[in-house]
């Protein structure tokens, strides 16, 4: 029987914001799969959590990729956490997500702080539609053609 893979939101900032479904998972699976190590033991540690701990991000994702999937196969579970907030939103993960919907291996999202939804309802502007198109290139010149792409491409 195949294990399951497990989309881990983390605290954004205040550690407290953790859901107690996202410390159970984390204290329950065979593995978590942080994009930061460093980070993810200051989280795993305020809340005892013991587990084996694995970077897991943009560099190596796809060297790690088959091997997680054996894993999986295997039976063993897997959460996968970032930085902070709901991973796989412009973080690394996808391909690895990708690759377990393709061999039917179970995929949960466990819930929990995204900073788009904090801000958006904090902002004062009207949230019921929106668009997010992730985060804008870090260098000014890619930023602004970005932004000239989207305006154009709404203008037709």
């Amino acid at each position: 029987m195949s294990g399951q893979i497990n989309i881990v939101s983390t605290p954004i900032g205040n550690l407290k914001d953790i859901t107690l479904r996202a410390i159970e998972t984390l204290k329950s699976v065979d593995l978590i799969l942080a994009e930061d190590t460093r980070i993810a033991k200051k989280l795993l540690n305020h809340f005892s959590i013991n587990n084996t701990l694995e970077s897991f991000n943009d560099k190596n994702e796809d060297l790690k990729n088959e091997n997680l999937i054996k894993d999986l196969k295997e039976g063993k579970n897997i959460a996968i956490i970032s930085d902070a907030g709901t991973p796989l939103i412009s973080d690394p993960g996808f391909k690895l997500i990708r690759s377990a919907r393709e061999e039917n291996i179970k995929v949960t999202p466990i819930p929990g702080c995204t900073a788009l939804i904090a801000g958006l309802s904090a902002s004062g502007i009207s949230s019921d539609k929106f668009t997010f198109l992730g985060f804008l290139p870090r260098t000014k010149i890619k930023r602004r053609k970005n932004l000239r792409q989207l305006f154009i491409n709404k203008k037709h």
